[in-house]
């Protein structure tokens, strides 16, 4: 749909600094604009100003001008002919995107419980017998009964949960079911949580 006088921001140069809003780059390019040296360099002084003010509590920081002096470079396209009160050389740094991360993608049999629980399995499986292992096949049940409350929407199993930390440890954790007490699940934390996340 294209009306007459309607502008929009799709259909405009893309800014190269968004946050600053069309008016501050409209500034900017008549600052490059400007005839004289003392006419652009008082522009860019009142550009400063402006752009101080749009975000007053960041001036607390220690670099905060360096960094706007530096904005000022990067929209000016580098052609804005003035004094500079600090190096801008590597300004361009700043729209530079970082190197993607790697994403450790690990094979675990049951996703829903996560890398770290099949840590914890390896883990159970080398402890020599003792309170310790006890304690820590303890916290791995309670985060599996957990974990699968959350990814089951309400219902947690706790054969189910025994079965699988016996089968993940290749039998060396055998919990008892009539014995094993799980730590009580507060249904209102989850519920909250997953309305947040809607």
């Amino acid at each position: 749909m294209n009306i007459e006088g309607l502008d929009y921001n799709t259909q405009r140069e893309r800014l190269m600094l968004p946050e600053y809003g069309r008016e501050v780059q409209k500034m900017v390019d008549h600052a490059v604009s400007l005839p004289t040296r003392e006419e652009r360099q008082r522009c860019a002084e009142a550009i400063i100003a402006v752009m101080e003010r749009m975000f007053p509590g960041t001036g607390e920081v220690s670099d905060h001008r360096h960094k706007l002096w530096d904005h000022l470079a990067l929209m000016s396209g580098f052609q804005l002919d003035i004094d500079w009160p600090c190096d801008v050389s590597q300004a361009a740094k700043i729209t530079t995107r970082p190197e993607p991360m790697e994403y450790p993608m690990k094979d675990i049999p049951v996703r829903h419980y996560g890398n770290m629980i099949f840590e914890m399995f390896a883990k159970l499986k080398e402890m020599p017998p003792g309170p310790e292992r006890d304690e820590l096949a303890r916290l791995t049940a309670n985060h599996m009964k957990r974990d699968l409350y959350q990814w089951s929407h309400g219902s947690a199993d706790n054969e189910k949960v025994i079965d699988d930390i016996a089968r993940y440890t290749d039998g060396v954790i055998q919990l008892d079911p009539k014995k094993f007490v799980f730590e009580k699940i507060n249904e209102r934390e989850f519920t909250e949580k997953r309305k947040k996340k809607k």
